[in-house]
């Protein structure tokens, strides 16, 4: 049997306790509070700020996420509403410009059931695909092959971001 080393998955494992609502703590409330860097924030809006994934699903996989902690979309004021989704649009054009995708993932998952991670803290992912970058080893093997670390997606990003 192969072995493949992913010691940076545990602490998504060993994290999802912080995740679920039962530590009284919010990811997406608490990393605003830290150095963008050491966040991964690349941008900060008025309303929303602009953030890596931590365990992305690709090379440039951000997400939109409002300061304020709310579970449903439908509870975001209209002016946090209508800066998410420019700060979207601006996402799709800067991670066109970086990485030339052949497409654009953008969604949300609301609530456990939908599949978010975070499921007390509404946020848009936004991330580039490319014809074929799937592969069996997130199928069979649970774990992905990014081809780029996460330093060097922030500082891509972060460039491409500064004028917004």
């Amino acid at each position: 049997m192969d072995y493949l080393w992913t010691p940076w998955r545990y602490a998504y494992i060993t994290g999802a306790a912080k995740i679920d609502g039962k530590s009284g703590q919010c990811i997406f409330c608490e990393l605003p509070k830290l150095p963008d860097a050491e966040a991964k924030i690349v941008l900060r809006g008025q309303h929303c700020f602009v953030i890596l994934n931590s365990f992305p699903y690709t090379s440039g996989h951000i997400m939109v996420v409002p300061f304020a902690h709310l579970d449903e979309l439908q509870k975001l004021p209209e002016p946090a509403a209508r800066e998410m989704m420019s700060l979207s649009q601006q996402a799709e054009r800067i991670l066109r410009e970086v990485y030339s995708p052949d497409g654009i993932n953008l969604g949300m998952n609301i609530g456990r059931a939908a599949g978010a991670g975070v499921a007390g803290h509404i946020h848009m992912h936004v991330l580039p695909r490319w014809v074929g970058d799937t592969n069996f080893m997130t199928v069979t093997g649970e774990t992905r092959v990014l081809p780029e670390a996460l330093e060097e997606t922030y500082e891509k990003l972060r460039t491409a971001m500064r004028g917004l």
